[in-house]
């Protein structure tokens, strides 16, 4: 077209580029939403003397509670981040209440598909090896859709802790939203500037600032009626690693502190263990036919199991039902204890259906071992139900917790909470987002 000729339309457009990017970014590292709501959504949290039961089922109770209508859309960040998603959109209403110990929330949305079968296992026979399946969408260069992603329908709220993060009460999820756009890397020597790194994380803008982060996966969590109980910091920040989009990533589990820090760039602080807990890989590297080259497999199968996707961390114990793979031969069949399996017979472990929008076989295995939350991290009680065209969700913490770490929001004083509230469908790191809300209880 002859419009983009013109040396005028590349000068106007120059310059709208240059506004939308000062506007987007309250510091160079530090990215919120192109068009910020002016006006505070209220959730409206109602006193109850009769406690909901936390199962995904909606009691009578929750009639008294008022809704709150929202619709999280994933946003443009500027860096690729979230090719492919920028712009979908996930309605979705919320309802509080509240009594003496604890505070409930009930969340439900619309979602054509219930995504659970997370990054699964199967055989390419081409490549005569087992792989898994990417967990959000793949696009070609010219953009075009190559394989639907395998990623976990998820849910998350975040409340600022004892008020510790300013920028919260303004930006609420925005405050400790960072992506990497032009940066640094001290890594090397000479120094190498880098464009653009297409990825981000979550931290605080100062060592004392926290972010209560609960984060519900709708896969694994809520087999054991529990959604992750977690929190943001500093995480090192730009001053420490040296890269001016910062790579510290702020997300911790409850209960893990500040150790030490690391002794090699990007000298970011360490955390002390996590005890095992919650997802755990199901992955192994061993050798093709015992002496060849190391490949990647399964560790654990329930042998004949079919349209399952996880594998109880119980299962995985003496006399359990899972078997453990301890061999692979260089035309993919797995060996194991009592048995192999083959995947060349028959399409079972396979792709299946259309390249794009199909899925897998039915007996393609899962990518983790599934286990309880634990301690600080298990603080959230939850109930998730599927109804066919969207989730219904149920969830309760304590007012206020034991926490002495300064890692949970305290509601006990029935003040006022800023909010965020995201979800994911069917994706990775890609997710829809709601700044700007606020907690209120109704006394």
């Amino acid at each position: 077209m002859k419009i983009f000729q013109h040396k005028q339309f590349w000068i106007i457009t120059t310059m709208i580029c240059v506004l939308g990017y000062v506007v987007s970014c309250t510091k160079k590292d530090q990215v919120i939403i192109n068009n910020p709501v002016t006006s505070t959504s209220t959730l409206v949290s109602v006193k109850t003397t009769t406690a909901p039961t936390i199962d995904g089922q909606i009691d009578a109770a929750w009639n008294n509670a008022p809704k709150l209508n929202i619709n999280p859309t994933v946003p443009y960040p500027g860096n690729g981040l979230f090719f492919g998603y920028n712009g979908d959109s996930y309605p979705a209403t919320l309802r509080s209440m509240y009594d003496d110990k604890y505070i409930y929330f009930l969340a439900e949305w619309a979602d054509a598909g219930k995504s659970v079968y997370v990054a699964t296992w199967y055989y390419n026979p081409q490549k005569q090896l087992w792989a898994q399946e990417g967990t959000s969408n793949t696009y070609d260069v010219n953009g075009n859709l190559t394989r639907n992603g395998f990623g976990e329908d998820k849910f998350a709220m975040l409340f600022n802790i004892d008020k510790s993060t300013p920028l919260f009460a303004s930006q609420t999820c925005y405050a400790s939203c960072h992506i990497f756009t032009p940066y640094t890397d001290f890594s090397v020597t000479p120094a190498v500037a880098v464009s653009n790194a297409n990825e981000g994380n979550h931290y605080t803008n100062g060592a004392e600032e926290k972010i209560d982060m609960w984060w519900g996966h709708l896969s694994r969590d809520v087999i054991f009626n529990q959604i992750d109980d977690e929190y943001q910091d500093w995480a090192g920040g730009p001053a420490v690693t040296n890269l001016a989009g910062g790579s510290g990533n702020g997300r911790h589990v409850n209960g893990i502190t500040v150790s030490g820090a690391s002794k090699t760039w990007p000298y970011a602080p360490t955390y002390t263990p996590v005890p095992p807990q919650g997802a755990l890989s199901n992955k192994q590297s061993l050798k093709l036919d015992g002496t060849g080259a190391k490949v990647t497999v399964p560790m654990w199968v329930i042998p004949g199991g079919s349209n399952y996707y996880y594998i109880l961390a119980a299962d995985t114990l003496s006399g359990g039902k899972a078997a453990k793979i301890t061999g692979v031969s260089s035309t993919g069949i797995l060996t194991y204890n009592g048995g192999t399996i083959d995947p060349n017979s028959g399409t079972d472990y396979l792709r299946a259906g259309d390249p794009v929008t199909g899925g897998d076989g039915p007996k393609c295995f899962p990518s983790y071992i599934a286990s309880p939350l634990i301690g600080a991290q298990a603080n959230i009680t939850a109930g998730a139900v599927y109804t066919g065209s969207g989730w219904v969700v149920e969830y309760k913490r304590l007012l206020k917790t034991p926490d002495v770490l300064k890692q949970d929001a305290d509601f006990s004083s029935l003040e006022d909470q800023p909010f965020g509230f995201a979800i994911w469908n069917q994706s990775n790191n890609q997710h829809g987002i709601q700044p700007y809300l606020t907690l209120t209880f109704k006394k």
